[in-house]
């Protein structure tokens, strides 16, 4: 499955595909998804790709804490360097060093009000009993669509908002590079709302995530991925997702 989070269940999708033999079928799409919805899909996938990042820079987590104790040194947040350090984490630097572009930051971006509630979810996952991994090591994986659509070839960009009118031919690219996928009975739902056709995109990267072709960090990298989280980079292509 497949979770574009938000900070408001208005603006959360989830998507279920089911993998067949050279086919795969979304089998569910929700446009108004609950922590408790996102929850119950999560406890009947097998693997799950969800659209925030898990986690903060440890480099900024140590500014804070340490501001918190009156221990800060002037130098700390003084540079360009040092507060690039605390803006993004490791993983989206080696995304946009890898893959040419850079995820939206967790610290300075709105992006880090849905990352709380996505700090709630996987709390409660991991409470059920659930290992949550923010690594990629586990069965819930960090997804990032964009970069993901970057990889097989589509439009990353100017499809959201103002630019929903890009939307429906994006469906259209979709679904010509990958004829095995079917959207029945949502693809209306998925040429009008981008925050469904993103849900579809991240349980796409879980598949890839479930086959383990994607881009996992190395051992120097695993320790720190655990806490700030690891954005789950497909390797393959669209077609090698089917057997």
């Amino acid at each position: 499955m497949g979770v574009d989070l938000a900070t408001k269940p208005t603006k959360t999708a989830i998507a279920r595909i089911f993998w067949g033999k050279n086919a795969a079928h979304v089998i569910g799409l929700d446009t108004h998804g609950t922590d408790d919805a996102i929850l119950n899909a999560c406890q009947e996938a097998d693997f799950v790709g969800i659209d925030v990042p898990f986690g903060w820079p440890d480099a900024l987590t140590t500014f804070v804490d340490r501001h918190q104790h009156n221990a800060q040194t002037a130098e700390a947040g003084g540079s360009d360097d040092s507060r690039r350090h605390m803006a993004f984490r490791l993983t989206d630097v080696v995304v946009a060093k890898e893959f040419g572009r850079w995820p939206l930051s967790v610290s300075t971006d709105r992006i880090g009000l849905t990352a709380m509630r996505a700090s709630s979810l996987l709390a409660r996952l991991r409470d059920s009993g659930e290992i949550v991994d923010r690594a990629g090591q586990g069965r819930i994986a960090e997804a990032y669509p964009a970069i993901a659509l970057k990889i097989w070839g589509l439009r990353a960009s100017s499809y959201k908002g103002a630019n929903s009118a890009h939307l429906s031919g994006l469906v259209d690219n979709l679904l010509e590079l990958a004829p095995w996928l079917s959207l029945s009975p949502f693809e209306s739902t998925c040429r009008e709302n981008d925050d469904a056709f993103d849900a579809v995109i991240a349980a796409l990267i879980s598949r890839a995530h479930a086959l383990g072709h994607w881009h996992k960090p190395t051992a120097g990298q695993s320790e720190q991925a655990r806490r700030e989280g690891w954005i789950v980079v497909p390797t393959i292509s669209l077609n090698a997702l089917v057997d």
